[in-house]
């Protein structure tokens, strides 16, 4: 009996709509990984289809692709496939849809790509703005020098 009613589970198909009006039709037990997800079906027994408004479609389907591939191995070739852009992006919807495997795979994929970079880079590729004036940075780079021995030329 607990079988059957876990294979039926499992099958039932739920929609998700994407920010940009894309749907996926996705089966119960892999939208239930999306936290977030899980929340509005408990909260919504009849649903069939579940807007997810801060994800665009392009991130929501490789969001469910690595639910159904999740191990190990695909995490390591899945962080190589992203440009920096897409991982931000890819971060943005494992948080709001409460991944946490996935924001974890995420967080160790960006971390490695800024592993060894100066700060002008970490800067850019994160859009920050420089709020030390010339001779603070200069000062605070002969005050802490061990810690830009070592960095990779950009």
């Amino acid at each position: 009996m607990a079988e059957e009613k876990s294979q039926a589970s499992s099958s039932k198909m739920l929609t998700l709509k994407a920010s940009d009006g894309v749907l996926f039709e996705v089966e119960l037990n892999i939208a239930k990984e999306m936290k977030t997800v899980q929340a509005y079906i408990d909260d919504c027994e009849d649903i069939e289809t579940i807007p997810i408004p801060n994800v665009l479609g392009k991130h929501l389907a490789i969001v469910i692709e690595y639910i159904k591939k999740t191990n190990e191995e695909y995490d390591a070739e899945f962080e190589k496939q992203w440009n920096m852009d897409d991982l931000q992006l890819l971060l943005l919807a494992a948080n709001y849809l409460n991944i946490s495997g996935l924001q974890e795979c995420l967080c160790k994929a960006i971390a490695k790509r800024i592993e060894n970079k100066s700060p002008e880079y970490v800067r850019k590729v994160f859009n920050i703005e420089n709020d030390h004036s010339p001779e603070e940075e200069a000062k605070l780079r002969k005050e802490y020098k061990w810690a830009f021995e070592g960095v990779d030329k950009d």
